[in-house]
């Protein structure tokens, strides 16, 4: 059994945080308030800082995704390292590769969030950067079948980004910020 420090409780429960108050308070994400009710997201944090290390935590969790009909989703949460957005997306970019290397391609995906997400060709300061901040960087290793039926029943999918781009933008950068102040 693997127990759970304080320090990663404390770790979870801002990102339980983050998920209710933005996540599904906002409906940046119009599915992830069934998996919260059902109780079938796994919280992983990690104190690791280094790519190796973090590419086995994915490597690792992968497995625990494809032995585990229980878990519909999995967030990675970096408590110490990935705190520069540059060397996240490089996780993220080696992340990808194993996926596709390790025959996942299809069968899960990875959705990106970080403290100082900004979108390519966006103003680092501009609030629509913020449907993709959290409080910790986290690799988020989603079930594509399950993305993909939920898709299905949902009105106009492919709206979602511009939607949630346009609600940030109204709430501002000072909302986000005060929802930050998590950690």
């Amino acid at each position: 059994m693997i127990t759970i420090t304080d320090h990663q409780k404390q770790i979870i429960t801002s990102v339980k945080k983050w998920i209710n108050d933005v996540v599904i308070g906002l409906n940046f994400c119009p599915f992830a308030k069934k998996e919260v009710s059902r109780d079938t997201i796994r919280y992983y944090v990690s104190d690791d800082i280094n790519e190796k290390s973090a590419l086995d935590i994915v490597i690792n969790e992968l497995a625990n995704l494809d032995n585990s009909d229980k878990i519909q989703t999995t967030l990675i949460i970096f408590s110490k390292g990935f705190s520069d957005f540059e060397t996240y997306l490089d996780l993220v970019d080696r992340a990808n590769q194993l996926i596709e290397q390790g025959g996942y391609s299809g069968l899960y995906q990875l959705a990106t969030f970080h403290p100082e997400y900004y979108f390519d060709g966006e103003d680092v300061n501009d609030a629509a950067n913020y449907t993709n901040r959290s409080p910790y960087p986290i690799l988020h290793l989603l079930r594509e079948a399950s993305l993909e039926q939920v898709l299905k029943n949902y009105p106009n999918p492919e709206n979602i980004p511009d939607d949630n781009i346009t609600k940030a933008r109204e709430l501002g950068v000072n909302y986000f910020k005060k929802q930050l102040q998590i950690k």
